[in-house]
């Protein structure tokens, strides 16, 4: 797993600044006010800092901008970096300048004088997130080292303790962004597993059904994804239970398509090998299990991820083939390629026989139709529940994470009927996102509240994002810690 920067709260000494080394970032509001350490930096660098203030380009900074200085004099550090930053900010407005921070620091060991910033739990956060990168693959050149962060504050104890669930969320995001950027041929169904069993370590329950499993089950939708390939097709179930014994939990599920080469409905060439991230939805699922698990979170949390391989062979699924459901329905496959709701719908079913839960959330890279409508900033939401619906959006709003919530209705259900089973696979170009969450909902007893969540434009992104570079995003994770934090834990 991807090595998170080590961050840790000091003391607070602004006489301390000449011998520090690396890079050191002081505050300054938008109006050039530079509190204490600012102001002595300002000194042993013999006045750098307010010429820098006074100059014309600093009255064109916005809030969380970095502005660095090379090699200051009188000080040791290789770069002064100055933090634009009001009094007040909101959790938001810190991470992202924590998150310009890290990028400006590039690994390099970092000392930040936050002096008393309300919200500098936040800031570390963001530093914490955008430190991300994904080397595994590469071949190392030189002694490249990353350093660390140290966080001076005059209530250091206090943020250091606001810090550490803050924490557990940067490293379930980190475990997303790893599965979802890691290529097929090393992620395969069976790797896949194996982390997710590893995670018994934090305190999960892990358990792995094979296709044995599956086929007594009747999970046969899942299963006929998969038989192209040579890779078995599994299911892991993942178990948190932190809250009181019994207490129906909430059930996350995710699509695993490792690799999806749409099948017998083979997909272009062009672009193809983007295809890695298709198990998006399963990466938000475990990052998201570890975040609980590391936090501690007083609720009980289930996930489930099919992992399957969609892979064109002898044995594949063919268009026009009918299969029948672990509920029962009978599925006319149209196009192969819409394959992900097809491992869904058993899994989603299987989780309401099984743990009967509280509420059900899926998430999935579904449909492309889903980044024609909403680009690459917002997920798609589609609920059965208004509660449930608002609380989720309120907690991606809390967490910066873009979210829209979509239609659901009669008539888009319409699309999906067949000549020969009870629906197809698929309901036409039209409303292509909003036919494939009505296929879903079809799986989803009445009595169980539900969101779909399309993340098909914000799993993996093709330029950085605030918190990110370019690739795995870790979208999800975050917002979705916040919603069991907000909604089922217990006190």
């Amino acid at each position: 797993m991807s090595r998170l920067i080590p961050i840790r709260f000091a003391e607070y000494d602004p006489k301390e600044l000449k011998d520090i080394a690396g890079r050191l970032v002081v505050l300054v509001t938008p109006e050039g006010t530079m509190d204490q350490a600012a102001r002595s930096a300002n000194r042993l660098s013999k006045g750098a800092l307010a010429r820098l203030i006074a100059s014309e380009g600093f009255g064109k900074a916005k809030t969380g901008q970095v502005i660095s200085l090379a090699w200051p004099a009188g000080m040791q550090v290789e770069a002064l970096d100055v933090l634009v930053m009001p009094r007040r900010v909101t959790p938001i407005e810190a991470r992202k300048a924590g998150a310009a921070l890290a990028k400006a620091s590039a690994g390099k060991s970092t000392t930040v004088m936050a002096g008393s910033m309300p919200k500098a739990a936040d800031l570390a956060l963001g530093m914490a997130l955008r430190t991300y990168t994904f080397e595994a693959h590469k071949t190392p050149s030189g002694s490249k080292t990353h350093g660390q962060v140290v966080i001076a504050h005059k209530a250091h104890e206090e943020m250091a303790a606001k810090f550490a669930p803050m924490l557990a969320v940067a490293d379930g995001v980190h475990m997303t962004r790893d599965l979802v950027n890691e290529p097929a041929n090393v992620l395969t169904t069976s790797e896949f597993a194996n982390r997710l069993v590893e995670m018994e370590t934090i305190g999960l329950k892990v358990e792995v059904l094979d296709e044995a499993q599956l086929a007594e089950l009747g999970m046969r939708t899942l299963l006929c994804v998969g038989q192209g390939s040579d890779s078995p097709s599994k299911v892991v179930v993942m178990q948190w239970n932190g809250g009181p014994e019994g207490e129906a939990p909430v059930a996350l599920v995710g699509k695993g398509v490792v690799f999806d080469t749409g099948g017998i409905s083979l997909k272009p060439a062009g672009g193809m090998e983007d295809m890695t991230m298709d198990m998006g939805g399963a990466g938000v699922v475990a990052g998201t299990m570890r975040t609980l698990a590391m936090r501690g979170a007083k609720a009980n949390v289930v996930g489930l991820v099919g992992l399957v391989e969609n892979m064109p062979s002898g044995n594949a699924t063919r268009p026009g083939d009918v299969v029948k459901s672990m509920k029962g329905d009978t599925v006319e496959v149209i196009n192969t390629d819409a394959e992900g709701r097809l491992v869904l719908c058993d899994v989603m079913w299987y989780a309401q026989e099984r743990f009967k839960p509280e509420a059900m959330i899926d998430l999935a890279t579904l449909t492309g139709a889903i980044i024609v409508g909403l680009g690459h900033e917002n997920a798609g939401v589609f609920s059965n529940n208004d509660a449930l619906c608002n609380a989720f959006l309120k907690a991606a709003s809390a967490e910066d994470e873009g979210a829209w919530r979509m239609p659901l209705g009669k008539g888009y259900d319409d699309l999906l009927k067949s000549r020969i089973a009870d629906m197809k696979n698929i309901g036409g170009r039209a409303a292509g996102s909003v036919t494939a969450a009505q296929f879903l909902q079809r799986f989803v007893k009445d009595d169980t509240p539900w969101i779909h969540l399309d993340i098909a434009g914000v799993a993996s992104v093709k330029s950085e994002t605030p918190y990110a570079p370019k690739g795995a995003t870790g979208w999800g994770v975050a917002a979705l810690s916040r919603l069991v934090q907000d909604g089922f834990e217990t006190e």
